[in-house]
């Protein structure tokens, strides 16, 4: 475990842990087999009680609260503080307040809003896929939906501290491979984020996941399989005026 008093911040996405289900990822390919016993090694390897783990969505299979516990459990007991929002196969997530209050201590959940931590703000929403065309509606109506949720997160960061750095996390990639710019994008430069972080991509269509810099904004793909099972660190987070407006 890391002993130094430098607070890091890390992320990993993704991590499908089973729910009380009989859900056995190698299903997915060999490498999958004892994924989280590889994170947990790494992880507990790397972080120290200061540091900041992001989970960007999708964190077990199970379909009820009381079941995903256990899992939200097994990565409670990992050291730091962890940040989690919601992915979409995270069935589990009902309530936010119910969900808060079952949380094992040092972890904390967004949904429409934003914690600071180390001195820096996090936000964070799902996201969602863009519309394919001008007749997709359903698409475009949940895409909306989650553009907005993700405003009110970054109001909220904004209001806890206008100068600090921030983070976002969000499960669906906010843009295509290219880095065109996209709502989401948008409002990232909009709010001064200095990094985003994503997952939802697996095996070959992890190479299609964007990573770099869109002007001031730097994306980071780091769903778990993407990463090698294994934690990826943040760059270096200064503090300085934000281009939030």
């Amino acid at each position: 475990m890391k002993t130094t008093d430098e607070a890091a911040v890390y992320a990993i996405g993704d991590l499908h842990l089973p729910g009380g289900l009989d859900k056995p990822m190698h299903i997915f390919g060999d490498r999958w087999e004892g994924h989280f016993d590889k994170i947990a090694a790494d992880w507990r390897q790397r972080v120290g009680e200061k540091d900041i783990v992001l989970i960007p969505g999708d964190i077990s299979w199970a379909m009820r609260l009381d079941d995903a516990l256990a899992d939200l459990e097994a990565i409670g007991q990992l050291p730091g503080h962890k940040i989690i929002i919601r992915g979409n196969h995270d069935y589990w997530w009902g309530a936010i307040s119910a969900l808060r209050n079952r949380l094992p201590l040092g972890m904390y959940a967004l949904q429409n809003d934003a914690v600071q931590l180390q001195g820096i703000v996090f936000c964070g929403s799902r996201g969602w896929v863009p519309p394919i065309s001008a007749n997709d509606s359903e698409n475009r109506k949940i895409y909306s939906r989650e553009l907005l949720r993700m405003e009110l997160s970054l109001q909220q960061g904004r209001k806890l501290d206008n100068d600090a750095p921030l983070v976002v996390l969000t499960h669906y990639p906010p843009c295509d491979e290219t880095g065109k710019e996209t709502p989401f994008t948008s409002l990232f430069e909009q709010y001064g984020a200095s990094d985003v972080v994503y997952g939802h991509l697996h095996g070959a269509a992890g190479e299609y996941g964007f990573r770099g810099q869109i002007r001031n904004v730097r994306y980071h793909l780091c769903s778990c399989d993407s990463l090698g099972f294994q934690l990826f660190r943040l760059p270096v987070l200064k503090h300085g005026g934000s281009n939030a407006q």
